[in-house]
């Protein structure tokens, strides 16, 4: 928490550089929250502006405190150069089969080249996005999005973006709904779906009806109900603001029935969703309503396409004038601002890299329709309807499209999101898995009114965004210096009349992410794997969760890392297994990801009887504890090293046999963050690595290892 105003200038220091933040900025953060009851019910007014097609490695990957570029875990990929530290920052454009290529993440350098502000768009739709994701290997991004599509900016280039990130509160874990573009991401945040289960036209994979369009086939539109719908007809209040004659596609509703209808006054045509859902009300009328005390209890903002962020008619910084432009209406009246909560976020990642493998349901081995056939990489504890692709529309002539059958809709890639509001002020980071249907949840938290069209998958595993807010004491604390205005770089930007593809620099090398840390919500999270050696050459692992929310395991073998990785959905107070077969040479070696930094690895030779490993912890006193028992026939000898966060000499010991030890540690100094390997002196290719987070319930601190270079060769 927050105590003062030099520990808020400290924490804003980190990136923006001394704390000086753009006069939008400046005066969102000086208005003090409405603070009634400190709860939700502070909250009258909820404004959403989606923009368009950035990844959060693309904007974020080198912002101190946040799950970037030096994350420790990123995914392990398969090598074909035998690099021992290969992971997906290390992507292989394969293209040239003789001269393969390795790619790390690389910089759009605005200060040597501005043009780079304008960098062409990548592909970026349902099978292509399907091609990069891969069912979670990860492993083939240049291919499918062209080399490009691995570049980032960082805090010079978009000083806007760092500046609301660092005033405000970042979300590390928002994903987009689905893997693929804009239409259908569009449809998960305004209506909790895709239509999965082709109820109403759909499922939408593409841009199916992204505005008026009346293409051969199509029957006027999508029939199911709407989140504006629902809101409509329960008495809350909701406008989209728009220039309907500069709108991009990007007003998800105009592709349902009942919207086009209104928009072409049809027999019986509601205008309520006429003057709500279709009808020109831009940012001016935005501000007026503002200043006359009438802004609804819902808006959505859809940009111009020059505001928009997109590659191709926008850029970073054409979109942050018009963010600013937004924040200026909504600022413009204290008092409505006192009691507003102003979410940013983007609708896809378009082709560009994120490293952070999405929470998804298992992928398919083999389908069949008979369920006794059917073999999952992974399994869930939550029902899985909906979440899968088991209709091509016949409009969908692409002969690669039945490759994309059955394949999970998402989530998809990480993509930006900051949380603006006097309740989320002062530099936060969240790590908590979001996703577009998070949005609808936080209104349903706020005004009652819900969505039954988000799966059950997605309402376990996306949160509801309440974690990102502190409403019961909303800090308000102040700086006093700011940053040059949005206008100068959006009118440069302005000035490019074409966009540019970014070359590869001559000379590469792995990214550097900023050092520091910046203030974390506490998470819902806590979270268990543990491994035991089975007859008949099996190794199982189990997932246990002990926490409130639930939670997406991903397990890599590092043996076979051409195989799908599996991934184990487990909701709280619920646990999975699976079963993995040991090598040839009786070896295992398994990597285990969960959200914000949980990490389990074990490597060991299944001939060898290992003793028994249980890890617990203590969240009153933030401890974390771990109890080795031996079961075997034999002694062991033990070394306990601390990979990160503590300088103590590792604790070496002997255990004898059926007997047992408990080691403790207090996680205060570093946190609540541990990283741990357990080895046994006699047999070297035993180990077992336990990492993360210990949540307390209380607010913390992002991962102190973040910052500097990322971890891999290249």
């Amino acid at each position: 928490m927050i105590n003062n105003r030099r520990d808020f200038l400290r924490i804003l220091g980190g990136t923006v550089g001394l704390g000086l933040l753009p006069p939008s900025i400046l005066k969102a953060l000086s208005i003090k929250a409405n603070n009634k009851t400190g709860s939700i019910q502070d909250v009258e007014h909820i404004v959403i502006l989606t923009q368009e097609n950035r990844s959060f490695d693309h904007y974020f990957g080198t912002m101190n405190g946040v799950r970037g570029f030096s994350d420790r875990f990123a995914i392990p990929i398969a090598d074909a150069f035998g690099n021992k530290n290969k992971n997906v920052l290390c992507q292989v454009n394969h293209t040239d089969i003789a001269n393969p290529q390795i790619i790390p993440p690389f910089r759009f350098n605005t200060v040597q080249k501005f043009d780079y502000i304008r960098a062409t768009g990548t592909p970026h739709s349902w099978l292509d996005a399907q091609g990069a994701w891969n069912n979670g290997l990860m492993n083939d991004w240049p291919k499918y999005k062209k080399n490009h599509s691995m570049g980032y900016y960082t805090a010079e280039d978009i000083p806007f973006q760092y500046a609301m990130a660092n005033a405000f509160t970042i979300c590390d874990a928002y994903h987009c709904s689905f893997q693929g573009g804009t239409n259908t991401n569009r449809l998960f945040l305004w209506s909790g779906t895709n239509d999965p289960l082709s109820k109403g036209n759909g499922p939408a994979t593409y841009n199916n009806y992204d505005w008026f369009d009346k293409d051969p086939g199509h029957d006027g539109g999508y029939t199911w109900t709407t989140y504006p719908e629902r809101l409509q007809k329960s008495g809350v209040t909701w406008q989209v603001y728009q220039n309907m004659e500069d709108n991009y596609t990007d007003n998800a509703l105009a592709g349902f029935h009942n919207f086009r209808d209104a928009w072409f006054q049809k027999p019986k045509y509601s205008q309520e969703l006429r003057k709500r859902g279709v009808s020109t009300r831009d940012i001016d009328k935005l501000r007026e309503d503002v200043l006359a005390n009438k802004l609804p209890q819902v808006s959505w903002i859809v940009a111009t396409a020059k505001g928009s962020e997109h590659p191709s008619p926008s850029s970073p910084a054409q979109g942050a004038d018009y963010t600013a432009k937004v924040l200026d209406a909504l600022i413009a009246n204290p008092e409505v601002w006192s009691k507003t909560v102003f979410i940013v976020n983007f609708d896809e990642n378009d082709g560009f890299f994120d490293h952070v493998p999405p929470p998804a349901v298992p992928s398919y081995i083999t389908f069949s329709t008979d369920p006794e056939k059917v073999v999952l990489a992974g399994a869930s504890t939550v029902d899985t309807t909906g979440e899968y692709h088991e209709t091509i529309l016949p409009y969908q002539k692409n002969p690669l499209e039945p490759l994309a059958l059955h394949r999970p809709y998402g989530l998809g890639p990480r993509v930006p999101m900051y949380v603006i509001s006097p309740w989320s002020k002062g530099g936060w980071v969240n790590s908590q898995v979001f996703d577009h249907t998070s949005v609808i949840r936080f209104i349903e938290e706020r005004f009652g009114v819900k969505e039954p069209n988000i799966s059950a998958w997605r309402r376990a595993v996306c949160g509801d965004l309440t974690s990102a807010f502190n409403f019961k004491d909303p800090d308000n604390s102040n700086v006093i210096k700011k940053l040059p205005s949005t206008v100068k770089r959006a009118q440069r930007a302005n000035t490019l009349d074409k966009t540019t593809i970014p070359l590869i620099p001559t000379s590469i090398s792995m990214p550097i992410q900023a050092n520091g840390t910046r203030q974390a919500r506490p998470l819902p999270y806590e979270l268990h794997t543990s491994v035991k050696i089975l007859p008949k050459n099996e190794i199982q692992l189990r997932f246990n969760n002990t926490g409130s929310a639930a939670a997406v395991f991903h397990v890599y073998d590092r043996k076979n890392l051409d195989k799908i990785p599996r991934r184990y959905t487990v909701e709280a107070n619920k646990q999975l297994t699976g079963n993995w077969e040991a090598t040839s040479d009786n070896s295992y070696d398994l990597w285990v990801l969960g959200p914000n930094g949980f990490h389990r690895h074990f490597t060991g030779d299944i001939t060898f009887q290992s003793p028994e490993v249980e890890i617990s912890y203590d969240t009153i006193k933030g401890n974390i504890s771990l109890k080795l028992t031996n079961n075997t026939k034999e002694k062991v000898k033990y070394i306990i090293t601390a990979n990160a966060y503590f300088s103590d000499s590792p604790l070496i010991g002997i255990l004898g046999v059926k007997n047992e030890i408990k080691k403790q540690w207090s996680l205060h100094t570093s946190g609540h963050w541990y990283d741990f390997t357990l080895t046994l002196k006699d047999t070297p290719q035993y180990t077992q690595r336990f990492a993360g987070h210990l949540e307390t319930g209380e607010a913390s601190i992002s991962d102190p290892m973040f910052g500097g270079k990322a971890v891999g060769e290249v």
